[in-house]
């Protein structure tokens, strides 16, 4: 996912800075989900990780900050009001296991990892917004290895983009959506950004 710090534009558009440092104005082009779509694809999600694994004993979820964390525990919500069980959540941060690193200009802010339980023998479920290049994932799958031995690690995403250039793909998705390269996919949640939808937008 691109890192991204927002200004507004317009109620249409917004200020983006692009991981080279850019400023694009964005133009939002089409709502891909709205509050009750965003609902009700976790709602499935939920329950496909259920019948996956045969009921929730042995799953627990991480969240790959930042939008991850908030999807990772709506999905545990829905979980609990299905199965009548708690599941594990826990927050991963992937920056130092970035592969651009040694590329981006500005220093990386590091937040903590906070998984208060042992992923040994576990069922992990990455949870993420937005399934692009697959870099992310590929970095989320380094930083949980080093924390132990999962009996698996599976990946729930809100939106599946496509574009990928590592072979990862998501064992459960919210919405496949065909984009171009030059279009952005934007998650809003009410915990960020006080709005609910992901929208397509498109530099102007």
């Amino acid at each position: 996912m691109l890192g991204k710090l927002c200004l507004p534009a317009s109620s249409a558009s917004r200020l983006f800075y692009g991981n080279g440092g850019d400023i694009m104005a964005l133009n939002e082009k089409a709502v891909i989900l709205d509050s009750d779509g965003m609902r009700r694809a976790l709602t499935r999600i939920a329950h496909e990780i259920i019948e996956k694994n045969k009921g929730v004993d042995n799953v627990a979820l991480i969240g790959i900050r930042r939008r991850g964390v908030p999807l990772a525990e709506r999905l545990a919500k829905k979980i609990a009001e299905i199965e009548g069980k708690e599941v594990p959540i826990g927050i991963l941060d992937i920056t130092l296991y970035r592969d651009d690193l040694t590329t981006i200009t500005h220093q990386p802010v590091i937040h903590r990892t906070e998984i208060p339980f042992s992923i040994n023998g576990r069922v992990v479920v990455l949870v993420d917004d937005v399934l692009f290049t697959g870099r992310t994932i590929r970095a989320a799958l380094d930083a949980v290895i080093d924390l132990g031995r999962p009996e698996a690690i599976q990946l729930a995403v809100l939106v599946d983009r496509g574009h990928r250039e590592l072979p990862i793909r998501a064992d459960y998705i919210g919405k496949n959506v065909p984009t171009s390269k030059k279009e952005i996919i934007s998650v809003y949640l009410t915990e960020f950004d006080k709005k609910e939808k992901v929208v397509i937008e498109e530099d102007t």
